[in-house]
């Protein structure tokens, strides 16, 4: 295999782990409104993601390094044509992680409030628009003959890139939904189960007129075996959860995101950004790739990183994966 490919499914594999993970911070974000009846269950909500936020946020950051490294084109027309998008993503990230931070601090309800403001508005600003940006990357975008972006940032909402961002908006919030009640016990855990199930139904519908559309339009076989895959383990989560099987149902919403992101890889391959206006002015693993140097040094660091960033995240799991409970919030507090 060559390397240029090889970096492409790395890459793509870093975006299924930040998808995974930091979607499902994301959702419970975005469930506060909806779950959190009171100041104690916004804290329990909070507390679930709490030591794990952030260690799931770095995945972006790897993966943009890695994007930047290996595919310095690629990065450069993605970072410069999408910069607004991208750049309002980049701020209601860092406005979550302050609000994670400072919400505490002071004991106002108006002072809280606005800091769970801060964080509904901060995990619903990039669920939507991560899905904006993959869909354009999909479908194509106006590029010149030195592969700069040519059109607007009003071209990147076409009705198309709007039905991506609805799709990973509904799929991050069931996903965090699910993942309150595996980490929570009672009354909470019992409405964040109902909430997914009415949750998990236009997300079912959604992303199946997002993932068929995808297939159609811009797929080809891997990526329709994809989306089929994606498509059955959503469905399959949903009637995990309608059955109280929270394990099953949280594991098999993780890998609808992470199959549908693959198709989203696939339906790309060999192209990383078409151009919607010529063919020709497309970037592909070849003309957008760094030196074979660069791409073997890349995968020799690589070969030993990953292995230590998995077992740390793994052990961090494991150390925090007990239940958040009202009470031990309640005791906290006294």
């Amino acid at each position: 295999m060559e390397l240029n490919v090889l970096w492409f499914g790395i890459i793509a594999a870093l975006f299924v782990g930040y998808f995974v993970l930091d979607g499902f911070d994301f959702g419970v974000g975005m469930s506060l409104p909806f779950l959190g009846k009171d100041d104690v269950d916004r804290r329990v909500l909070i507390n679930t993601i709490g030591p794990v936020w952030d260690l799931n946020e770095t995945w972006v950051i790897v993966a943009g390094a890695s994007l930047f490294a290996a595919f310095p084109e690629w990065y450069a027309t993605m970072f410069s044509g999408f910069y607004l998008v991208l750049l309002i993503i980049l701020l209601a990230l860092i406005a979550r992680g302050v609000s994670f931070e400072y919400r505490h601090q002071r004991p106002e309800r108006v002072w809280k409030q606005r800091f769970d403001a801060m964080i509904v508005v901060g995990s619903a600003l990039p669920a939507f628009l991560w899905g904006v940006v993959f869909a354009n990357i999909v479908r194509g975008v106006a590029l010149d003959a030195n592969h700069d972006y040519i059109g607007t940032v009003f071209d990147l909402f076409s009705p198309y890139a709007v039905l991506g961002g609805v799709t990973t908006l509904l799929l991050f919030f069931t996903h965090g939904v699910l993942f309150v009640a595996l980490k929570t016990e009672g009354e909470m855990r019992r409405r964040a189960r109902t909430l997914a199930f009415r949750a998990g139904i236009p997300t079912v519908l959604v992303a199946a007129v997002f993932l068929v559309w995808t297939s159609l339009a811009f797929g080809s076989i891997p990526t329709a075996l994809l989306a089929a895959v994606a498509a059955l383990a959503l469905v399959a989560s949903v009637v995990a959860n309608l059955r109280g099987w929270e394990g099953w149902a949280f594991g098999l919403m993780a890998a609808t995101i992470g199959f549908a992101v693959l198709a989203l890889f696939a339906s790309l391959f060999p192209d990383v950004m078409p151009a919607s206006n010529n063919p020709m002015n497309s970037l592909t693993i070849d003309n957008a790739s760094s030196t074979p140097y660069t791409l073997e040094v890349m995968s020799w660091t690589a070969l030993f990183a990953m292995p230590v960033i998995l077992l740390y995240q793994g052990w961090s799991y494991w150390v925090f994966r007990k239940r958040v409970t009202r009470s031990s919030i309640e005791a906290a507090a006294h």
